[in-house]
Order: structure tokens, then C-alpha cells, then sequence
């Protein structure tokens, strides 16, 4: 159920400055995946500067309640379709929508730009991630290593557009 009407969803401004804030959400949504997932989260080792030249090279949705900035999303533009990456919702606001209105615009953006798909990894472990994805029209096509593991760590899924 989508609970999410207060929030607005937004591209990221050209002249956005609150990078800490945004660094803090991130590891903020993605700490319930500390001692879960293996190898641990890339966000540890994400700051303030790489997120603003990640937004130089992809573009970034935020979700934004009374000037608080609640969730996030970027997406890297490919050839023939976009990879999503670090999609994050405040813990407290998770399972109202957000996150569907961030993929959403996504997916907008795919349309207008002409793509035909849009895809993402997610980790073995994060099995309800997987379901979440499902129900967005993601499937999976793919299992991959990290560097230095001989076992699948992450599930790329991908959702062909209509």
C-alpha cells in the first residue's frame, strides 16, 4: 500500500550540497545488512565525495519529506538500458512505497531516454529483496562472484520494458 503521499520523489538538483545527509540515509538503510550479507556493503566505503561523483556520472532520485531527504536512487545509463544502484529508504518508512515510486522514476526515465530495460544486483542473502524485485516485474538472469569468492554473491535482476 502506498502510504508514501507526504514524500515527494525528485531528481537530483544540479546544485544539490547535502552529500553527508545523503551518505548518512544510505548507510542508515543499508546497516540491517551488516553481519548478513558477505562481502559486506559497498556503502561502507562510500563518502560524501564519491556520492557526488557518482551524481556526475548517473542521475539520482531522492524522496524528500519536509525538506528531509528519506530516500534515494541512482541509475547509470548503458547503452541500451539503465543500472540501478544504491536505492535507499529510511528504515522507519520502508514497506509504504517509496521505493517503488523511486524505481519508478527510473523506469520514466528509461522510457524517455528509449531504453529497454532496467536492471540491478541485489545479494544472495537479501532473499526478501529478491521477492520485492519480483514483485516490481524484475527477473533474474544472472548469478555472480565478488573478486576473491568462488561462490555467487549477488543476483542480477532485470525488468524488460513495454
Amino acid at each position: 500500500m502506498d502510504q508514501s503521499v507526504g514524500i515527494s520523489i525528485t531528481g537530483l538538483p544540479a546544485d544539490f550540497d547535502r552529500w553527508d545527509d545523503l551518505l548518512a540515509l544510505i548507510r542508515r538503510a543499508f546497516a540491517y545488512m551488516d553481519g548478513v550479507i558477505d562481502p559486506p556493503s559497498s556503502a561502507h566505503l562510500l563518502t560524501a565525495e564519491a556520492l557526488a561523483a557518482k551524481a556526475k556520472r548517473e542521475t539520482g532520485f531522492l524522496a524528500v519529506e519536509n525538506g528531509r531527504i528519506v530516500g534515494c536512487v541512482f541509475a547509470l545509463e548503458r547503452a541500451r538500458d539503465f543500472y540501478v544502484g544504491k536505492l535507499a529508504v529510511e528504515a522507519r518508512l520502508q514497506g509504504q512505497g517509496i521505493g517503488t515510486r523511486l524505481m519508478r522514476a527510473v523506469e520514466d526515465l528509461a522510457h524517455e531516454r528509449g531504453k529497454d530495460a532496467i536492471e540491478l544486483q541485489t545479494r544472495i542473502e537479501l532473499t526478501a529483496n529478491h521477492a520485492a524485485f519480483a514483485r516490481l516485474g524484475f527477473r533474474e538472469t544472472a548469478r555472480t562472484a565478488h573478486e576473491g569468492y568462488d561462490r555467487p554473491t549477488s543476483i542480477t535482476m532485470r525488468k524488460v520494458l513495454s
